[in-house]
């Protein structure tokens, strides 16, 4: 039953005329006579289909959703002010905004331009991407629930908002959301996530830029249909924008857009700029290898082979020039006394200077001048006799 307008809400809130109805309650234009300002109040209304057990515990998640929401600080994030308990249902009482939904917009002017699109869904997707760190989810991003002001858009109306990581709340047959904007995966019975929360707001660019719902149809089922028949989604009016929404539009999950690289595009095409993915910023671009990987730098301080190693030879060096050597006639030998002159073979460059030179200078010192002349004077003034063993 909808409360009637001039209903006082604890004693405080007095209801003036609704601004907006959907399939979870209505909203509220009220008066909060306390500290005297205009306040949005949401009437939830529960199905009928649904036990008691279930009621009660979805009233219980909804009395949450205004605490969890009211811990979110995020401009495009309707701000909570309180939770009432009444007519054994919840109300919940938010910032009244002098805006239009999205909805609303679509209806009066048709398809928006994708780079206005692309604006709002950046500002939307940042609000998913606030509730999402505090353990949120939506679970029912549409047209509806999107408010926009001269300066920003905001996503309202969190009455299907759930903790992530709870048991769901899917009966058989039922499925808490709007047709033709549910992920397909939540209209197969799966478990709701960001990425359930993507889709919804893929679907809702989707309609604003194309003018209508996602391929026409007005129930889940044969939206889901459409979708897994494999044709490819229609889009005339969509421009940069189609390849966001083609990521945001996947069937399965994993392969979805995610957050960060949706917002990356979104600004982008709200800039001006094309939204493909491989023009995103080498930060935010997937790795894809496209052969063997470069072998590791080395880290600094590590040890390094020289340049030089594997050269054994000493570098080249030029011969010295020696003077021929000359060795004394044995006096016993028949003939004029003559001295026989040993000159010194060249050293090839590539040799070694740890080469011993070949001769006779090898038995009586290597390059001693000095002994050499000793060992003339020896030989010509001393009787043979007298002389050396080694000089005999």
């Amino acid at each position: 039953m909808r409360a009637p307008s001039g209903y006082q809400l604890a004693a405080r809130y007095r209801l003036v005329e609704p601004v907006g109805r959907g399939g979870m309650g209505t909203v509220w234009r009220a008066r909060d006579e306390l500290l005297d300002r205009d306040v949005a109040v949401k009437e939830v209304r529960l199905p009928m289909v649904l036990d008691e057990d279930l009621r009660a515990e979805l009233c219980a998640r909804t009395e949450r959703e205004g605490r969890a929401t009211a811990k979110v600080a995020h401009p495009s994030v309707i701000t909570v002010f309180d939770v009432v308990t009444e007519d054994e249902r919840p109300w919940i009482v938010m910032e009244l905004l002098k805006a239009q939904s999205l909805e609303e917009i679509i209806k009066q002017e048709g398809p928006l331009d994708p780079r206005r699109v692309a604006e709002i869904g950046r500002q939307v997707l940042g609000a998913l991407r606030a509730v999402h760190a505090k353990g949120i989810l939506h679970r029912d991003v549409k047209p509806s629930n999107v408010l926009v002001t001269e300066d920003r858009a905001v996503l309202t109306d969190f009455g299907l908002a759930a903790l992530e990581g709870d048991v769901s709340l899917t009966q058989a047959g039922i499925v808490l959301g709007s047709a033709g904007y549910i992920a397909p995966e939540r209209v197969l019975g799966d478990k709701a996530s960001p990425a359930a929360d993507l889709w919804s707001l893929g679907a809702t660019l989707y309609t604003a830029v194309e003018g209508r719902g996602l391929h026409g149809r007005r129930s889940a089922a044969a939206a889901l249909a459409a979708l897994t028949s494999g044709a490819p989604i229609p889009m005339e009016r969509a421009g940069p924008l189609a390849p966001v929404l083609r990521g945001l539009l996947q069937i399965d999950p994993a392969a979805r857009l995610d957050a960060v690289r949706a917002a990356v595009l979104l600004a982008r095409i709200a800039a001006g700029g094309r939204g493909d993915e491989l023009n995103l910023p080498q930060q935010h671009r997937p790795v894809r290898p496209a052969g063997p990987a470069p072998a590791p730098a080395a880290l600094p301080g590590a040890s390094r082979k020289p340049q030089h190693r594997g050269q054994h030879r000493a570098e080249p060096r030029p011969a010295p020039r020696v003077a021929p050597r000359s060795y004394p006639r044995d006096p016993q030998d028949s003939g004029p006394h003559q001295t026989r002159s040993h000159p010194q073979s060249p050293r090839r460059p590539s040799e070694g200077v740890h080469r011993k030179p070949s001769g006779p200078a090898r038995h009586h010192g290597v390059g001693v001048p000095v002994i050499q002349r000793l060992v003339q004077v020896i030989v010509m003034v001393l009787p043979r006799r007298y002389r050396p063993k080694k000089l005999k």
